[in-house]
Order: structure tokens, then C-alpha cells, then sequence
């Protein structure tokens, strides 16, 4: 209200052209480091002719170094889980190596990714028709296709169809990777079905590399013994 005065500058403008005002400092920079208030006030200190940083500057020098560290800590975490993954993946191989038939094959897959990687469960699926060994469970016609694709060779993510592929423990699978197999020279599609009780245990953009190795290692596995009883 009242008669219209001349219009306030905002506080954080300097007064004159900042350009001028740089340059002078730049020519004329003992006004700066004398003037041991002024750098205290804006976070500055000198030190031997030195402008040095002071607890403003600090402060946001150690919050970088902090992101830094909370970045590197991250990465080394990864990288831990990442090799402990693998160390229990090479131990499950070689047991798996030393099964004895189908049926050991399956318990022995079964037990082991339940030991080492906290599953649910992990199951070996043959479609029909034909027999399946026990401890497999089998599927109807034309699931895996229906499960993975026409060519789809892996499915990681939501779990469903949890009673077929886990039978009595699916309700507790609440993720799930399925894996493509051909037995037996191609001539039976199968999967290996691994069920995490965690929804975010498997997820569709998480890399599929080593449960990939295992079931290749199931497919040469079981390929040692044909499924012989046509009425099992």
C-alpha cells in the first residue's frame, strides 16, 4: 500500500555485474584472503596463501564421499551374492553328478536347492503321454508350450500352475523359474521347475545364467538312464 518505491533486489543478488565483479577478484585476490571473516562466513579458510575448505565445503565433500562409499558397498555386495551363488551352484552340480538314477537325480535336485538357495522346492516335469520315473512329475500334453512358449526355452517371474509343477508345496511357491529340457535325443519335452517362497525371488528381468547351467546339468544327468517300463 502507499506511494510505489523503487523495486527491493532480492538478498542473494550481488550488487554490480558479476563478471566485473569475478574479474576484480581474479586481479585483486589478497582483499579475499585477507579478509579472514568474510571466508569464515561463506564456508572458507586460508592457509598458506590457500583458500581451503571449511565446514560448508566439508560437509558437501563428505556427502559425495559418502554416495561414493554407499555406491562402492553396494557393488561389493552384488558381487559377494553373486559369488556365493556360484560357489553353492558348483556344489549342487557335483552332487547332482553323483546320482545314482532318476529318482536320486530329482530328490537330490530337490534337497539341494532347498539347502543351498532357500526354495520351496525344484522339480523335474515330463509331458505326457509316456511313463515318468518316480519323484518326476508329469504334465499333460502341449503345457511347456503353453507354460513357455512355442520356442521359449526359460520363464522367470509370478508363479501359477503351482499344483501341477510343485504338487502338495505349491501353495508356498510364490515365484517361480521354469526351464526347457529335451530327453532322451529330443524325443520328450520336460522342464525343471525351481519355486521361491519370496514373490520377488525370481523375477523377469533377472539374468537366468546359472539355473540354466543346473538344468543343463540335470538334462545330461538323466539322459544316463531311459525311462525302460512303459506302464510306470
Amino acid at each position: 500500500m502507499g506511494g510505489q518505491g523503487r523495486e527491493a533486489k532480492p538478498d542473494n543478488e550481488a550488487p554490480g555485474a558479476w563478471p566485473e565483479l569475478r574479474a576484480w577478484l581474479k586481479a585483486n585476490p589478497q582483499h579475499l584472503l585477507s579478509d579472514h571473516e568474510l571466508l569464515t562466513e561463506v564456508g572458507l579458510k586460508p592457509a598458506d596463501n590457500v583458500v581451503a575448505f571449511g565446514p560448508a565445503a566439508l560437509s558437501r565433500l563428505e556427502a559425495a564421499v559418502k554416495r561414493e562409499s554407499g555406491a562402492r558397498r553396494a557393488v561389493e555386495h552384488v558381487a559377494r551374492a553373486n559369488f556365493s551363488a556360484q560357489a553353492q551352484t558348483h556344489v549342487t552340480v557335483l552332487d547332482l553328478l553323483e546320482s545314482r538314477n532318476h529318482t536320486d537325480l530329482a530328490t537330490r535336485l530337490d534337497h539341494a536347492c532347498q539347502a543351498r538357495f532357500g526354495l520351496v522346492a525344484a522339480g523335474i516335469c515330463l509331458e505326457r503321454p509316456g511313463p515318468a520315473p518316480f519323484g518326476w512329475r508329469l504334465l499333460e500334453p502341449d503345457a511347456i508350450t503353453r507354460l513357455l512358449g512355442e520356442h521359449g526355452l526359460q520363464r522367470l517371474g509370478p508363479a501359477d500352475h503351482q499344483g501341477a509343477l510343485f504338487g502338495a508345496r505349491g501353495q508356498e511357491v510364490q515365484s517361480m523359474a521354469l526351464v526347457r529340457m529335451a530327453l532322451w535325443s529330443g524325443r520328450r519335452d520336460a522342464l525343471v521347475a525351481f519355486g521361491s517362497p519370496d514373490p520377488e525371488g525370481f523375477t523377469p528381468d533377472m539374468g537366468a545364467e546359472l539355473i540354466a547351467f543346473v538344468t543343463r546339468v540335470v538334462e545330461r544327468v538323466a539322459d544316463r538312464w531311459p525311462v525302460l517300463d512303459p506302464r510306470a
